[in-house]
């Protein structure tokens, strides 16, 4: 490799590693934290607020969600490989947690709605 090479990689990285940082800086913490069960909304709590919320799942599954300081974590749930409880704790608007073998999932929303630009007919 020579020269050129090296150079073209570092700013290759340096760019990857700007839109990472830009990417993470540029979401805002999220105002409330949707749980749906199947597909189906279960309830919605406020992120601002510190809860601990047990969530029943047909056939015997459950979850437990805590928020406290802004931050949602599922903190236990009955499914063998628990990746949803060694996931990191969420706060930002479109971050969630997903439990597949319950069906859960934990997203954090933020009080503004998507605005249409326009309608096509």
């Amino acid at each position: 490799m020579k020269r050129n090479d090296f150079i073209l990689i570092a700013i290759i990285l340096a760019i990857a590693a700007a839109g990472l940082i830009y990417l993470n800086f540029a979401k805002k913490s999220g105002d409330m934290v949707v749980v749906k069960v199947d597909g189906a909304v279960y309830k919605e709590l406020p992120l601002n607020k510190d809860t601990t919320l047990e969530i029943q799942v047909t056939g015997g599954g459950t979850n437990f969600l805590v928020i406290k300081d802004g931050h949602a974590i599922i903190e236990d749930a009955s499914c063998p490989d628990k990746i949803c409880v060694h996931h990191r704790q969420i706060e930002k608007d479109g971050e969630s947690i997903i439990c597949l073998p319950n069906k859960v999932v934990v997203e954090i929303e933020g009080s503004k709605q998507n605005e249409v630009d326009a309608v096509a007919d």
